[in-house]
């Protein structure tokens, strides 16, 4: 098993320097991955549904660090750890431009780049950023994933879709990632886990909230449906990474049944739910651990570290 952290992108602890200490910390402590969130901006009033709280409102105040800036600065403060989007709303940016920026990071942090990629939920952003049309956001991510698939490894380029053309172009250097950087679909809808089957090298759910718990028999329904689907795809199954997102002590809020939320409670409960998970076939586990300060967080990550790993 191998476990990533979520770096903040809003609030009182997204500043430079916190984000460097809790990044640094987290790869002396052998964590795998850093995760960056994305958003852009924020409407006043909004009448989309986030889906990741139960009352389908989001938490956040209209503040947001930009994701691959984050990245960026990260990429320039750390050596080994794995620099991930998630997820990237593909839509909100233009497609080749896009493609650019993820092979320049791939290239300038020595190859630790994974585009974790969604198709996004907040219909007024989209608006805000002319983006695609919202209704069309899942066949447009498809067709963004095809466009820098192609130009990540070919030079000169040709592409007429739907949604975006261009004629002969180069758009180097490649990513140093061979054949390209990974990409891990996020979502556990039917077409989140169609799109994982037929563009992905990894699926990246979120669970153990209260919106969306996804327990472990759960996850291993949703796992059989993607061996199927890959099968359809003539992919290998064997060869996709299955990441998972939860919180980490998060104790003050059960399960909707009113038991323990996974990941919660002692050393040995959270190590019980890693042997769960990893039995069904994750392997990495994403935790949030953001709190009300980087020295909480930075407590949390060493906590997991000293008494949970050596469990397992």
């Amino acid at each position: 098993m191998r476990y990533g952290f979520y770096l903040p992108t809003r609030g009182p602890t997204a500043t430079r320097d916190g984000i460097l200490a809790l990044a640094r910390e987290g790869e002396r402590l052998g964590f795998h991955s850093a995760m960056i969130a994305d958003h852009i901006v924020f409407p006043v009033e909004s009448q989309s549904e986030y889906p990741y709280t139960v009352d389908k409102k989001h938490p956040g105040g209209g503040d947001a660090l930009e994701t691959f800036s984050i990245l960026g600065v990260v990429a320039g403060a750390t050596e080994r750890l794995r620099l991930v989007t998630s997820v990237l709303v593909l839509p909100y940016r233009n497609p080749v431009l896009t493609a650019k920026m993820v092979a320049t990071l791939d290239v300038l942090s020595g190859g630790r780049v994974t585009l974790g990629v969604g198709v996004g939920w907040l219909k007024e952003e989209f608006e805000a950023l002319d983006s695609p049309d919202f209704e069309h956001r899942g066949a447009v991510t498809d067709e963004w994933l095809a466009i820098f698939k192609q130009l990540w490894s070919t030079s000169p380029a040709t592409f007429k879709g739907k949604f975006y053309d261009y004629v002969d172009i180069r758009c180097e250097p490649f990513p140093l990632q061979k054949p390209h950087p990974p990409i891990w679909v996020g979502g556990h809808s039917r077409a989140a886990l169609r799109r994982t089957a037929r563009h992905g090298d990894g699926w990246h759910p979120v669970g153990a909230i209260a919106a969306s718990p996804l327990p472990p028999q759960e996850m291993r329904a949703h796992i059989d449906t993607l061996k199927r689907l890959c099968d359809g795809e003539r992919r290998d199954f064997g060869k996709l990474l299955i990441s998972y997102k939860a919180p980490l002590y998060d104790v003050g809020i059960p399960d909707r049944d009113g038991t323990r939320r996974s990941f919660s409670g002692s050393p040995d409960d959270i190590a019980g739910d890693i042997r769960s998970f990893a039995a069904i076939g994750v392997h990495e586990l994403i935790f949030d651990c953001r709190g009300e300060s980087i020295a909480g967080s930075i407590e949390r990550l060493q906590r997991f570290a000293a008494e949970v790993i050596p469990k397992v």
